[in-house]
C-alpha cells in the first residue's frame, strides 16, 4: 500500500495543523458548556477561512484547467465571503428578527460557492437546457418547501404573528435551496474530473441550506438553533478545504445519473402533491396561506407550460420526421429506387410511384399482396429469416435495426432483375419495414462485362495471360500431364507498319479463329501478348499428342495468306513446346515454352521446337554475358588488336583493322561470343563508340611521325541507325586529328539490303564526311552490284571463303578473279582477307589484287606490334 508523505514546506501541512486545532477547539469550548451560537460562528469563521485559504492555493498550481481553477478560485471567495457572514452573525442576531447584513454577506458566499461548482464542471449547455435547469430547480427548491411547510413550517408560521415576518425570515434559506437546487444537475452530469469537487460544494450548500433555515426557524419560534445545525457548514468547509489536494483519480461516467436527475423534479413535484393531499385531506381547516398558494400554484403552472413545450417540441419533431420521410422517399425515386412499406409478414402496406417505371407494376397492383409473390423462389427462404430477425425481440439478442437484401425480382415482362435493398424499422411503427429496392441489372452487366475483360482479350476475344497463367496453375494441380505451346506470328510488325493497328488488329482476330478451329475444345487458347498465343492441353503422358498440335498451328497461319487492308498478307509462324515436369511450377513451365519458341525464331521460323534444358542455359548465359559486358565497357576490360593490311605488290603496310578484344579476368572471350549479345542488346553502340575513338586516336598519332597510314573499322547494323552515329564520327575524327579520307569504314552486304533506304543515307551522309566506304565479305549478300550503283565506295574486300579456295577449286578461283577485274574496272581498291598460305598469295599478285591481310601477312597484333612496323616493310 502506498503512502502519503506531507512535508512541512507543503500547504497541506498548515491546513492540516489548523483544521487539527480548530476542530479541538470547538470540541472542548462545547463540552466546557459554553453558548452553542458563538461558538458555532467561530468554528464556522475558522472552518470557511481554512476552505478559503486552501481553495485559493490549489487554484495557483501549475497545469491546473483554466475552468477549474477560475471555479476553485469563486468557491474560495464565497468561503470567505461565507466566513465574514457568520462571524458578525451573532453580533447582529439579536437586534432584529429580520434578515441582517450577516444574512446577506453568507447568501452572496453560497451563491459564489454555488457558481465556482459550476464553472469548475466545465460545462456549457445551451440556452434551452440552462432553462430547463432552472425550471427544474424552482420546482425541487418549491416542491421542498411545500414538503417542509406540511410537516413543520405551518405550525412555525401559526406562531409567528407577522406573515411578512415569516416571509422575509424564510427568504435566505429558501435562496440557498434555490441555489443548491441548481446546482445539482450540473455537478452530476459534468466533467467527471471536477465530481469531486462539486460535490464537496453540494456539501457545504446543503449545510448553508440546514443552517440558515435552522437559524430562521430560531428567531421565529424564539428558541435556541440547535448545535447540530451549527456543526454541519464547518465539517462540510473542512471537507472543501481538503478535497482540491486530494489524488485525481479516474472516475468513471455514470449515464443513468443523467436520466435520474431528469425526473428528479417531478418525483419531488409527486411527493410534495401526495403530502399535501393527504394533509388536506386529514380534516385540516386552516385558511389558506397566499405564499403557499402562490408556490404551489407556480408549481402547476411550469408543469403545464413544460408540458405545453413537450407537446410542441414532439409535435415538431414529428414533422420533421414527417418531413424527412418524404424527402427520403423523394431523394429515392428520384434515383431510380423503389420505396415501399410493409410488415414483417411481407404484406405491402404503401408503394412508391417509382415501381411503374423500373418494374412495370401499377402501385394499387402491389399494395395489399405479399412481396414474396415478386421474389425468386430460391431467394424467399433468405429474406424471410431476415425479416423475422428484424421482428425479434430478445434481451440477449437485440434484433438488428437494418438489413442489406440481395434478391431478384420479376418485372411486368417477366424478367428477372437482379436487386439490391436496404430494409429498415419504419420510425412511426414497430410491426411496420421501410424497404428501399434498386435495380441493379446495368451494374451486374457492367460487373460481367468487367470480369469478362479481365480475363480476356478485347481484340481476339480470347481468354488473355491471367486466365492462362491460373488456368495453367490449376491444371498443373491435377493430372500433371500438361504441355504448353507458343506462337509467334513472324514478320506481323511490318504488318502494323504498312497497314496499320487497326488492320494488324484484324489479322490478329482472323488468326484467332484460325488457330481455335485446330485446337480441341477441351483445350484453352490465350492470346498471350502481341502476336503470341499459346495454348494448354491435357496430354494424358503422349507427348506426340502436343507436337502434332503445334505442328496443325503452324500449318492454320502458315498454309494460307492473310486477307488484310485489301491486300493478301502472308505470314509464318514460330512455335516452341514444353512438357511439364516433376513439380515444376506453372511460371516455369509457360517460360520454357516461351524460350523454345525464341529458339524456334532463331533459327529462321516456321518450325516448331520442343524445349530442352540447354535452351535455358543458353539463354541464362546470354543474359549473364550481356551484364558482364556491361560491367566490362564500364570498367574497360576491352582492348583494342589491329592487323596490318599491305600492299601486296610492295609488301608495304597501308592500313590497319582495329579488332576489339575482351579479357574476362584471365580468360579471353572470342568475339564470336560477344559481338553477337553486345548487338543484341545495344551495347555495341557505346562499345563501336569507345573503338572509334581510340581507334582514330592511335592511327592519328603514328599519321603525325609521318607514317602514311589507314585506319579500318567493321560497323554494325545497330551502329548505323543510331540517331548520332554520324556526329560521333565528325567527333572522333575532329577530337584524335585524323583526316578523314584515313578512315574507312566496313559494312557487310546483308545491312545494305535490310532498311536500305535508311542505311544508304546514312553512309552518304559518312561519304560526304570525306570518309571512305568499304564493302566487307563482298561476294556473299545478295545485291552487291545494284548497291555499287547507288553507293560511292571506295573499296571492296573479298570474303575469305573465296581466298581460302584459291588453287584448290577453280569455281572459287575463277570468282575471285572475276572480283578482282570487277573492282579494277569500277577504279575501287580491292582487299583480299584471310591470306593463310603462300599459293593464295602468289595467286592474289598474279590476278592483280591491291591489298592483303591474313594470318599470313601478319597477325592481329597490339598497338605496340604496329608501332615496330613503322619503318620497316613485311616480307610476304
Amino acid at each position: 500500500m502506498a503512502t502519503t508523505v506531507i512535508r512541512w514546506r507543503d500547504p497541506r501541512a498548515s491546513l492540516t495543523a489548523g483544521a487539527a486545532i480548530g476542530a479541538a477547539g470547538v470540541a472542548a469550548a462545547l463540552l466546557a458548556g459554553g453558548p452553542a451560537l458563538p461558538i458555532g460562528a467561530i468554528a464556522g469563521f475558522c472552518a470557511a477561512m481554512l476552505a478559503a485559504a486552501s481553495l485559493l492555493l490549489a487554484s495557483g498550481r501549475p497545469g491546473e484547467r483554466r475552468s477549474m481553477a477560475h471555479g476553485v478560485r469563486w468557491m474560495g471567495g464565497g468561503a470567505a465571503f461565507w466566513a465574514v457572514g457568520v462571524a458578525v452573525r451573532p453580533l447582529t442576531d439579536s437586534s432584529s428578527l429580520m434578515v441582517s447584513f450577516a444574512d446577506l454577506l453568507v447568501l452572496i458566499g453560497t451563491v459564489l460557492i454555488g457558481g465556482g461548482a459550476l464553472i469548475a464542471g466545465g460545462r456549457r449547455p445551451p440556452a434551452l437546457v440552462v432553462l430547463r435547469h432552472v425550471t427544474d430547480s424552482y420546482l425541487c427548491a418549491a416542491a421542498l418547501f411545500v414538503i417542509g411547510w406540511v410537516v413543520a413550517l405551518r405550525h412555525v408560521y401559526d406562531a409567528t404573528a407577522d406573515p411578512a415576518l415569516f416571509t422575509f425570515s424564510m427568504l435566505p434559506p429558501m435562496l440557498a435551496l434555490l441555489v443548491t437546487c441548481t446546482v445539482v444537475p450540473s455537478i452530476v452530469t459534468g466533467r467527471a474530473v471536477a465530481l469531486p469537487l462539486g460535490v464537496a460544494g453540494l456539501c457545504v450548500l446543503a449545510a448553508t441550506t440546514t443552517f440558515t433555515m435552522a437559524g430562521a426557524v430560531a428567531r421565529l419560534d424564539g428558541g435556541g438553533q440547535p448545535g447540530w445545525s451549527l456543526a454541519l457548514a464547518p465539517a462540510a468547509f473542512l471537507l472543501l478545504s481538503a478535497v482540491p489536494w486530494a489524488r485525481p483519480r479516474e472516475a468513471t461516467a455514470w449515464p443513468v445519473m443523467g436520466s435520474l436527475v431528469a425526473l428528479l423534479p417531478l418525483a419531488l413535484v409527486g411527493v410534495a402533491t401526495v403530502i399535501m393531499v393527504i394533509h388536506l385531506s386529514s380534516g385540516g381547516q386552516e385558511p389558506p396561506v397566499t405564499g403557499v398558494v402562490v408556490i404551489a400554484a407556480s408549481m402547476v403552472l411550469l408543469l403545464l407550460l413544460r408540458l405545453f413545450v413537450l407537446a410542441g417540441v414532439n409535435l415538431r419533431l414529428r414533422t420533421l420526421l414527417s418531413r424527412g420521410e418524404r424527402q427520403l422517399r423523394d431523394l429515392a425515386e428520384s434515383t431510380g429506387d423503389v420505396v415501399l412499406i410493409c410488415d414483417y409478414d411481407g404484406t405491402v402496406h404503401e408503394i412508391g410511384a417509382g415501381v411503374e417505371e423500373t418494374y412495370g407494376y401499377r402501385p394499387e397492383e402491389i399494395v395489399g399482396g405479399s412481396i414474396f409473390d415478386y421474389i425468386h423462389p430460391e431467394d424467399v427462404p433468405q429474406i424471410q429469416s431476415s425479416l423475422r430477425a428484424m421482428g425479434l425481440d430478445d434481451e440477449d439478442e437485440p434484433a438488428p435495426g437494418a438489413c442489406l437484401i440481395a434478391c431478384r425480382v420479376r418485372a411486368a415482362d417477366g424478367t428477372w432483375r437482379p436487386t439490391e435493398s436496404v430494409a429498415t424499422r419504419h420510425a412511426t411503427g414497430e410491426d411496420q419495414i421501410l424497404v428501399t429496392t434498386r435495380d441493379i441489372s446495368d451494374e451486374e452487366a457492367l460487373r460481367n462485362q468487367v470480369a469478362h475483360l479481365t480475363f480476356h482479350d478485347g481484340v481476339t476475344g480470347l481468354p488473355n495471360r491471367a486466365y492462362f497463367e491460373e488456368r495453367t496453375r490449376e491444371m498443373l494441380g491435377g493430372s500433371g500431364h500438361v504441355a504448353v505451346i507458343f506462337l509467334d506470328l513472324d514478320g506481323f510488325t511490318s504488318v502494323n507498319d504498312s497497314v496499320g493497328h487497326a488492320s494488324g488488329d484484324y489479322l490478329l482476330g482472323q488468326a484467332a479463329r484460325r488457330l481455335r478451329g485446330a485446337v480441341r475444345p477441351d483445350d484453352t487458347l490465350a492470346r498471350w501478348g502481341g502476336d503470341e498465343f499459346a495454348v494448354l492441353i491435357e496430354t494424358g503422358g503422349d507427348a506426340q499428342l502436343a507436337v502434332d498440335l503445334a505442328e496443325r498451328l503452324l500449318r492454320a497461319v502458315s498454309q494460307e495468306p492473310f486477307r488484310v487492308a485489301d491486300r493478301d498478307v502472308a505470314l509464318t509462324g514460330s512455335v516452341g513446346v514444353a512438357f511439364a515436369e516433376d513439380d515444376v511450377p506453372a511460371g516455369d513451365l509457360i517460360r520454357n515454352a516461351d524460350v523454345a519458341m525464341a529458339r524456334a525464331k532463331e533459327l529462321g521460323g516456321r518450325r516448331v521446337e520442343v524445349f530442352a534444358a540447354q535452351m535455358h542455359a543458353d539463354v541464362v548465359r546470354r543474359l549473364e554475358l550481356a551484364a558482364d559486358l556491361q560491367r566490362a565497357l564500364i570498367e574497360h576490360q576491352f582492348a583494342i588488336e589491329y592487323q596490318p593490311v599491305v600492299d601486296l605488290a610492295t609488301s608495304r603496310v597501308t592500313a590497319v583493322e582495329a579488332l576489339v578484344r575482351w579479357c574476362r579476368g584471365s580468360t579471353f572471350v572470342p568475339p564470336d561470343q560477344f559481338l553477337g549479345p553486345a548487338e543484341d542488346t545495344g551495347l555495341i553502340v557505346p562499345l563501336g563508340e569507345w573503338i572509334l575513338r581510340e581507334a582514330c586516336r592511335e592511327v592519328a598519332a603514328w599519321r603525325a611521325e609521318s607514317w602514311d597510314i589507314g585506319l579500318s573499322l567493321n560497323l554494325s547494323a545497330r551502329q548505323i541507325t543510331a540517331p548520332r552515329f554520324v556526329q560521333v564520327v565528325e567527333e572522333a575524327l575532329a577530337d584524335s586529328g585524323l583526316p578523314a579520307s584515313a578512315l574507312t569504314l566496313e559494312v557487310i552486304e546483308e545491312m545494305l539490303v535490310e532498311d536500305a533506304d535508311e542505311t544508304v543515307k546514312r553512309l552518304s551522309e559518312l561519304r560526304a564526311l570525306g570518309v571512305r566506304l568499304a564493302i566487307d565479305d563482298f561476294g556473299t549478300g545478295y545485291a552487291s552490284l545494284a548497291f555499287l550503283r547507288q553507293l560511292p565506295v571506295d573499296m571492296i574486300k573479298i570474303d575469305p571463303s573465296f581466298v581460302s579456295g584459291l588453287g584448290q577449286d577453280d569455281t572459287l578461283t575463277l570468282l575471285t578473279r572475276t572480283i578482282v577485274r570487277l573492282g579494277h574496272d569500277l577504279g575501287l581498291v580491292v582487299v583480299a582477307e584471310g591470306i593463310e598460305r603462300p599459293e593464295q598469295l602468289d595467286l592474289l599478285r598474279e590476278m592483280g589484287c591491291t591489298r592483303g591481310q591474313g594470318f599470313l601477312v601478319a597477325r592481329p597484333m597490339a598497338a605496340r606490334g604496329v608501332d615496330s612496323l613503322r619503318r620497316t616493310s613485311l616480307t610476304v
